[in-house]
């Protein structure tokens, strides 16, 4: 089984998925999350990623990774390079084969995550797509029809803008990220509830629209696809939102493992 993992700044996604022959879908056979401990070394890494798989560890036969967490990228292949040395291991960066051409002034900063998002996005709709990811960062990436990414924007997330407000802000606290009852709120909890949960909802859907615009009609049609920790809080909020796809990145990595599986173990 192939097992794909995400370490992102806020949680670390692992997921495991069926040999090569089977159907390529966006769902792993098992999946798991963790927080993301910004300090932890390639041992206790390592002892999180056992502990999770359990008795299905053995069962791996490839590995695909990456981490947009910096201090967390050298622990990572320092763990796949010792404990995993028999294990084609690829860790997604710049250098590794997508597919995924990347017209951009800049295609080394563009983060792995996003671009393996792409590959999955195009993968599973093959037209023109907006890709919300609701992490750390709101990143809204755009794929032309052609699989190519085209840049987007990158927003604070909601936990971040949450957390600013409640530290800044003397006389208003973190409150839990659910949708109010209604828009007008009426106590501060609801008041906050709705300006950070139908506010973001509010920002994703300008700028979508702002891009669909912008891509004009030769671009139609635009599926507008949501991923990431947070985005199931969008449901029923955002008008711009038609697909969830909670493991996008997983899924991207596992394509990306695929199409490099017959080379060596290659990290980027």
């Amino acid at each position: 089984m192939h097992l794909c993992i995400d370490i992102g700044n806020t949680q670390i996604a692992l997921g495991l998925y069926g040999a090569a022959d089977e159907q390529i879908g966006p769902v792993p056979a098992h999946g798991w999350r963790m927080r993301t401990e910004p300090r932890m070394t390639a041992d206790e890494l390592e002892l999180a990623v056992r502990g999770m798989l359990g008795d299905l560890a053995p069962s791996v036969t490839g590995i695909a990774a990456l981490s947009t967490e910096p201090s967390l990228a050298r622990e990572l292949r320092v763990m796949l390079e010792r404990r995993a040395p028999a294990i084609p291991t690829l860790i997604v960066g710049p250098g590794v084969r997508t597919g995924v051409p990347l017209l951009v002034d800049h295609p080394r900063e563009v983060g792995a995550d996003r671009v393996v998002n792409t590959l999955a996005a195009h993968h599973l709709f093959g037209t023109t797509c907006v890709c919300v990811d609701f992490g750390t960062s709101t990143n809204i990436d755009v794929v032309s029809a052609r699989g190519e990414f085209l840049g987007g924007a990158l927003a604070p997330g909601i936990e971040i803008s949450m957390e600013a407000l409640a530290t800044r802000a003397a006389a208003l606290r973190s409150v839990e990220l659910v949708a109010p009852p209604t828009v007008i709120g009426k106590n501060t909890v609801e008041c906050l509830q709705a300006g950070v949960v139908y506010g973001f909802a509010g920002q994703v859907d300008g700028l979508v629209r702002r891009i669909v615009a912008e891509l004009g009609p030769s671009a139609a049609p635009v599926t507008v696809l949501a991923t990431g920790g947070l985005a199931p809080l969008m449901d029923g909020c955002s008008d711009t939102i038609e697909h969830y796809v909670p493991d996008l990145t997983l899924f991207g990595l596992r394509l990306t493992h695929l199409r490099n599986q017959r080379r060596p173990a290659a990290v980027g």
